[in-house]
């Protein structure tokens, strides 16, 4: 049993309790926070630290790829699209806003995409028209062929930039975003599992693995990839993302963030060492899991894409491997919606939480 002073403190009821410390989460506390001060807001996360996508991504500030752009469009249309791209623009420069780029590594260095044939380049302007609206740019994608050799990428046949892009360091950004909550008065439970919830007419129950619970005027679910034990009805497919770093490289020519594949292929410089990720479309099946491991199948398919494509004919060690958890679904807008009178939900964000989680944070707090 919890003790009185227990109960009238950590596990007193709250305004709102929001499941998940990842980035969505946060976003999601710092908005309602700042809408409404008076509010308690609690956080409860079942690891010692934020898991899932939030630090255990590639460190891309993602604004999407041409193709990415262009296969987006052709299966969910112009309009949603363009508001899906609108938010991780806007996203990027949120973070921007309330972080100084020192603090969280952020480097504003360009997006590229290596293309091996030049169909995409036929939708070129009428994507350039398109975003014009949302970047206040005439080209926000442009054919960049001299870079080619100057990234070293000699076997890639055309290369496309975008200003909007950037890196940052993932870790950081989400110590910030902790350090904002706490500023804020945001509450947390670490290293708590959630077990069950009831709904009642007055409250919502929200029970853990320990026996306790706590009660919430309003619930938030912030799981992500991690949803369908709570979520059955919601169409969301965890999809793992493997990567490795390498050793420092010598003379390193790399420099930015880059796509292949209409983004199933990512890689950046991390400094002077290459972080590559990604490939998933080679063994969709295996990889559509929760389960923090690498394979042998895919690895060694990532090491190859590094030898062939970046750096060719230079041999290099793999000094780390890791993967996170991605939600995805048959379409990539966010599923940010009222799913009863008394919860919420701000999941599925498919690969792109650290541009869309500033703003659907804000959408769910607006919602509330």
């Amino acid at each position: 049993m919890i003790s009185i002073w227990e109960q009238e403190t950590f596990y007193r009821k709250r305004d709102n309790v929001i499941i998940g410390a990842g980035f969505s989460g946060l976003w999601a506390a710092i908005s309602i926070k700042e809408k409404s001060p008076e509010k308690s807001v609690l956080i409860i996360e079942r690891n010692a630290v934020p898991l899932g996508a939030s630090t255990r991504n590639a460190g891309f500030a993602c604004f999407g790829s041409l193709t990415e752009v262009i296969a987006d469009a052709q299966k969910m249309g112009w309009d949603k699209t363009l508001a899906l791209v609108k938010m991780r623009f806007e996203g990027l420069q949120k973070i921007r806003q309330y972080f100084k780029s020192d603090e969280i590594d952020f480097e504003l260095s360009g997006g590229y995409e290596i293309l091996n044939d030049d169909k995409p380049l036929q939708y070129l302007n009428e994507v350039n028209e398109k975003l014009k609206s949302i970047t206040g740019l005439e080209e926000t994608y442009s054919l960049q062929q001299d870079k080619i050799k100057e990234f070293g990428l000699g076997k890639s046949q055309f290369l496309i930039e975008n200003p909007c892009e950037g890196s940052l360091h993932s870790g950081k950004l989400l110590q910030k975003l902790l350090e904002k909550c706490h500023e804020l008065k945001v509450e947390f439970l670490f290293g708590t599992e959630v077990r069950h919830i009831e709904e009642t007419s007055d409250e919502v129950n929200i029970y853990f693995s320990e026996g306790f619970s706590v009660k919430a005027d309003q619930l938030i679910y912030c799981t992500n990839a991690f949803s369908s034990k709570f979520l059955e009805n919601e169409n969301i497919v965890p999809a793992r993302g493997q990567i490795l770093l390498t050793e420092p490289i010598k003379n390193l020519k790399l420099k930015g963030t880059f796509h292949y594949d209409e983004g199933f292929y990512y890689f950046r410089n991390l400094g002077n060492r290459i972080l590559l990720g990604g490939g998933r479309n080679q063994d969709f099946k295996t990889e559509e899991t929760t389960a923090f491991e690498t394979t042998e199948f895919l690895q060694n398919h990532l090491e190859n894409f590094l030898k062939e494509v970046i750096l060719p004919d230079q041999e290099c060690k793999i000094v780390l491997r890791w993967s996170g958890i991605m939600a995805m679904g048959t379409e990539k807008t966010p599923i940010v919606k009222q799913i009863t009178e008394k919860q919420f939900c701000a999941v599925r964000l498919s690969g792109m939480g650290v541009a869309l989680a500033p703003k659907i944070g804000e959408v769910i707090a607006n919602l509330m």
